[in-house]
Parts: C-alpha cells; sequence; structure tokens
C-alpha cells in the first residue's frame, strides 16, 4: 500500500526549512500568511461538518497573541500555527485530531499533523534537559536554546512500531492477532503496538513487543508503512508478521486487558459474537486490519 493514503500523509507541505533562520523574511511573510490557531487542549478551528471539515486559516491580524511557529509555504501564501485561544468565527467549532483527521483534504492534514506535533513539543519543552535552565525558543519554533548556553534542543520524535500478526491463511478462517486496553469502549481491539527502544531496530521491536505483551513469537515480519502520530510526538512504523494460532497467547495485564485471535468472518460481522470495534479510520491500525480483513494487495 502506498504510504499516500494514510492520514496526515497524502499530501506534502513545502516546510521551507531555510526560511526558518531567516528573521527578515519571516517578519516580512507575517502580515500576509494564513495561521492555525492551536488551543491548549490540541484543537483547532473548522468549518463543515465531520464528513467534510476544513480547517480555519485565519489571517494574520486576526490572530491571537502567541507562539508563532513556522510550518511552510505554498503558491498561495506562507502557514504559521499560533498556541492559544481561538478567536470567535462564525460557523466554527473547535475539534481534535481523532475527531477530523481522517476526513480532512491532504493539505489541511498534512498541514494539521505538522502543526500539532511542533505545538506539543514547545509547550513540553520548556527547560533544558541538561541544567534545567529555561528554553527560548528560535528559528521559528523549530529550536530552542537554553538562557544558560547549555545547548540546543529540537523537536523530538519517537518511533513506535505497530503490528498485524496474521497466520497466513486466506479466506474466512484466517486468523489475526488482536488487543485491547481497559481504558477503550467495549469490544474495541486493534493491533499490537511499543516504543522502540534504544539501541534497538524497529523489527526488532515488533519481536519484543508481540512476545512480552502476548507471549507469541513472529516471524517474517514485513514493513508496510508509516504514519506522524503527534499525540503528542511519535512516527508509528507499520508492520505484518507471521504468527501461529496454535500457540497460547499469555497476556501482559499490565500492559492489555486482552489479547486474541480473530477470524475474517469474526472481524466481517460473520462469527457468533458481535463484529469487534476497530480503531478510528485516521489511524494506521485501521489500515493495517482493514486491508488483511478485506485480502487487499500490500
Amino acid at each position: 500500500m502506498s504510504w499516500r493514503r494514510l492520514a496526515f500523509c497524502r499530501e506534502l507541505v513545502d516546510r521551507a526549512a531555510h526560511r526558518r533562520t531567516d528573521e527578515a523574511w519571516l517578519a516580512e511573510a507575517w502580515p500576509r500568511a494564513r495561521v492555525l490557531v492551536v488551543d491548549e487542549e490540541g484543537r483547532v478551528l473548522v468549518t463543515g461538518d465531520r464528513a467534510a471539515p476544513k480547517l480555519v486559516l485565519l489571517p494574520a491580524g486576526d490572530a491571537p497573541d502567541g507562539e508563532r511557529l513556522f510550518l511552510g509555504v505554498d503558491s498561495e501564501a506562507p502557514y504559521f500555527a499560533v498556541l492559544g485561544p481561538h478567536p470567535v468565527v462564525p460557523d466554527a467549532h473547535p475539534a481534535s485530531l481523532f475527531q477530523i483527521g481522517s476526513a480532512l483534504d491532504g493539505y489541511d492534514a498534512a498541514l494539521l499533523a505538522e502543526a500539532l506535533g511542533l505545538a506539543n513539543w514547545v509547550r513540553g519543552y520548556r527547560y533544558s534537559p541538561l541544567t534545567g535552565a529555561p528554553l527560548q525558543l528560535r528559528s521559528a519554533g523549530w529550536e530552542a536554546v537554553a538562557e544558560d548556553g547549555s545547548g540546543i534542543v529540537w523537536p523530538r520524535t519517537n518511533p513506535a512500531m505497530i503490528v498485524l500478526v496474521h497466520d497466513g491463511a486466506a479466506g474466512d478462517q484466517g486468523r489475526c492477532l488482536l488487543s485491547r486496553q481497559a481504558a477503550w469502549p467495549p469490544n474495541r481491539w486493534s493491533c499490537l503496538a511499543g516504543f522502540v527502544e534504544p539501541g534497538e531496530s524497529a523489527e526488532g521491536a515488533v519481536h519484543r513487543e508481540v512476545f512480552e505483551e502476548a507471549g507469541v513469537e513472529v516471524s517474517d515480519v514485513t514493513y508496510f508503512a508509516s504514519q506522524p502520530w503527534p499525540l503528542p510526538a511519535s512516527l508509528m512504523l507499520g508492520f505484518t508478521a507471521l504468527g501461529d494460532p496454535s500457540r497460547p497467547v499469555v497476556v501482559d495485564t499490565a500492559e492489555l486487558e486482552d489479547a486474541r485471535w480473530f477470524t475474517r468472518a469474526e472481524l466481517r460481522g460473520l462469527g457468533p459474537a458481535p463484529e469487534p470495534l476497530l480503531p478510528p479510520p485516521v489511524s494506521i491500525a485501521w489500515h493495517l486490519i482493514t486491508r488483511w480483513r478485506d485480502e487487499l494487495p500490500g
């Protein structure tokens, strides 16, 4: 599957990184900018309904005071995010990434992912990790320098793997391994996932996490696609892998409420139990599961 089908990946923003340190250009660009306001809860303003939302991009003069984060440019305008309260905009309402991410058009979704990822870093990193000295933003929000001269901090991304483990069988009786957490809605199931640890490959993390959380050994780990996941700062590296449903599942209850194998028939609502609820279409997990369920290539 092409990664361009995933939410936040369908189009690319020209981030124009060479402009981040050009103070004269940034000052000239601001008055003609289109601005995305991100509030304390990580929400943005949108118009339209959940089926066809559109980001509200304000003229610079209507944006609230707050940290200005340069996002990029296109043929129409430069784009910034501002961290602050939402102004009153007729027919607009605040919405979260989960509510609108999969329904936004490609360019809006890419801007949203970039803005939220950067906003989460700016709000979460206010002090030097070396000395505790306050950090001051520079480079239009893409660097922070410690006031005591102890160093520079850059936005961080935490790599995480997510994997659809299956038995390799075709048809309704093919099985995949899904898990659930106690905090999720009843009957919600998803792929196994976890962070890549220091000194570990993403493929190694697949082997380790599946065995730690479900007691299942896997083989044929195959890369699927990646997706930015700014909640708050992850990059989801998607994989498929083979596992043996005849082996017992041993659930790590410190991490999961349950994990078990499902047939394609069950995921298609053809089993005796209610059809499992899947993660939202905004997530790479939904694509991993539904492509396997529907026996699509890739």
